[in-house]
């Protein structure tokens, strides 16, 4: 998925009193590239014990964090089950409309630990910024808090144009990252979102793909990296995460 989080490469070699030191910036997600220059003055080559350890966001193959999304539809779920690491559950849909079980849902996944995410279904239909807005209202009444990962579920055109629904993703998706400082995350079928995300790519992908098993699928251009993958629905959505509980937090509203 998209890693966010910024690394510092050091190298270091000495010869007599003369030393290269090395420090590397972050280009984008996941990119790390070092430049290197010769220091006037020799530098001690810091000790293993000295240098700060790089923070792990990928999550370990083949125990990539389980969680499921819900709504309305799944009422009374159990969000105790060890087995979960996120929950993520539906708030809004259009300029009005709430989903009955959020405000529960939300305070359940939140006294059990996980990780937590409120969902915006979309509606290309309507102004994205009176969807946006609608979304924070409702997501804010029912306690937003550090680490919430803000969510837009779009799956549908309502007839429009391929340019005109990447346009709405766009409004809707600045609107909220405006209102609260963080990137929301991107939710949409595979072939939904490399045919309508077009310049979406720096959002967190969120991908919904049952063809391939969990967590076994190279993300749509434009992204280069998921974070989510939804790969079944079975009595529930089930998804897998490519970053740890921590990482996801990360992407999530910051305060």
């Amino acid at each position: 998925m998209i890693t966010l989080n910024r690394k510092i490469a050091l190298a270091v070699a000495t010869t007599g009193a003369a030393a290269a030191v090395a420090g590397a910036a972050l280009a984008g997600p996941g990119d790390a590239t070092a430049v290197t220059s010769t220091a006037a003055s020799a530098k001690a080559e810091p000790r293993a014990a000295d240098a700060e350890p790089e923070k792990t966001t990928k999550a370990a193959p083949g125990a990539l964090p389980y969680g499921v999304d819900v709504s309305h539809y799944d009422r009374n779920y159990d969000w105790s089950q060890k087995k979960l690491a996120f929950g993520i559950a539906k708030a809004t849909e259009g300029t009005v409309g709430k989903d009955e079980t959020f405000a529960a849902n939300w305070a359940k996944i939140r006294e059990n630990g996980l990780v937590r995410g409120a969902y915006h279904y979309g509606r290309p239909k309507n102004d994205p910024v009176k969807e946006a807005d609608h979304f924070l209202r409702t997501v804010r009444a029912a306690g937003l808090q550090r680490g919430d990962l803000l969510m837009l579920d779009l799956e549908t055109t309502d007839g429009r144009s391929r340019g005109r629904v990447n346009a709405w993703a766009r409004t809707w998706l600045e609107r909220v990252e405006a209102g609260t400082g963080v990137k929301p995350v991107f939710y949409s079928g595979y072939h939904f979102a490399r045919e309508h995300g077009e310049g979406l790519g720096g959002y967190p992908l969120w991908v919904a793909h049952y063809g391939k098993k969990a967590g076994r699928l190279a993300p749509p251009a434009p992204w280069k990296e998921w974070a989510i993958h939804q790969y079944s629905s079975t009595d529930h959505d089930n998804n897998v995460s490519a970053l740890t509980p921590d990482a996801l937090r990360a992407l999530g509203y910051q305060g």
